[in-house]
């Protein structure tokens, strides 16, 4: 099997195709901007004009795309996937999504002959394009043994978390809990210090040589540093992702106090405007402060 298909062409979607196609796969592609899927055909990818059209030409078909609902539309909307896909072919699920809503997808396409890995991924857009990333999945032994291969191609890690759909988006809502609570607390300790008169640039430096680092923190402040605000990962996916960690947490009544105020800073930053910018925008919500840029 060398053709593949792939939904999505955003920060993660196109780093994914571009593995792909280094790996020897012909790779079909759709995006809703025209502009995105021409681009990358001209570097030696195929151009789609729906989600059928992938689906009607490739036995996996993977989705990058932002949330549940978009991949309901990729699956089920006009034009979509699901209908045109060979029966016994594997749909794999790369967004961050409610692990129930997951559960109750695979099941979905099961009634269709379709295969569904819960695939979803994290690292970031440079590790994606470098077939570096990491992907947390799930899925029935007859998907991985279509789709094993290409999960390999596209990230350095991938992580076999079951036989059924589910544990995947677990595992993937429990990193965002972190990666979260990480950016909010980076943004807090840098507004502290701008606060304090302490030159940024060195905080940054000490920091990162120090015991208190993280890794959203030394990836994330040097966009506050450099005034940047352009989105990589927006204010709203932290909105999303960490209502979905909150909604998970409590079906079970189990407490979430620090992912409850990250998610409470996110959304302050959100209603103030800042909710498509990066997000490190979240260190808006401090007063009293100069950014630099």
């Amino acid at each position: 099997m060398k053709n593949v298909g792939l939904i999505g062409l955003g920060a993660m979607g196109l780093g994914m195709a571009q593995s792909l196609r280094r790996a020897g796969y012909h790779v079909h592609v759709y995006d809703v901007r025209v502009d995105a899927t021409r681009t990358f055909a001209d570097e030696g990818g195929v151009a789609c004009g729906s989600p059928a059209d992938v689906g009607s030409r490739c036995e996996v078909v993977i989705s990058a795309v932002v949330n549940a609902a978009q991949t309901e539309q990729v699956l089920f909307g006009a034009g979509g996937a699901a209908a045109a896909m060979p029966r016994g072919s594997v749909f794999v699920m790369c967004s961050t999504v409610d692990p129930n809503w997951s559960m109750a997808m695979e099941q979905r396409l099961a009634a269709m002959d379709l295969l569904y890995l819960d695939a979803p991924m994290s690292g970031g857009a440079a590790r994606a394009a470098s077939g570096q990333m990491t992907m947390m999945t799930s899925g029935r032994p007859e998907a991985y043994a279509r789709a094993g291969e290409l999960l390999d191609a596209m990230a350095a890690k991938v992580y076999r978390l079951g036989d059924r759909a589910g544990n995947g988006s677990k595992v993937k809502i429990i990193n965002q809990l972190l990666a979260g609570v990480h950016i909010a607390a980076a943004a807090e300790a840098m507004a502290l210090g701008l606060r304090e008169g302490v030159a940024p640039e060195a905080l940054f430096d000490v920091i990162t040589h120090s015991a208190g680092n993280s890794w959203m923190f030394e990836n994330r402040m040097p966009h506050v540093l450099k005034g940047d605000y352009t989105p990589l990962s927006a204010v709203d996916i932290f909105v999303k992702d960490l209502g979905l960690v909150l909604d998970t947490a409590r079906a079970t009544k189990f407490p979430l106090p620090l992912a409850s105020t990250a998610h409470q800073m996110f959304m302050q930053a959100s209603s103030a405007g800042y909710g498509r910018e990066d997000d490190a925008a979240v260190i808006k919500i401090f007063p009293g402060i100069d950014l630099p840029g």
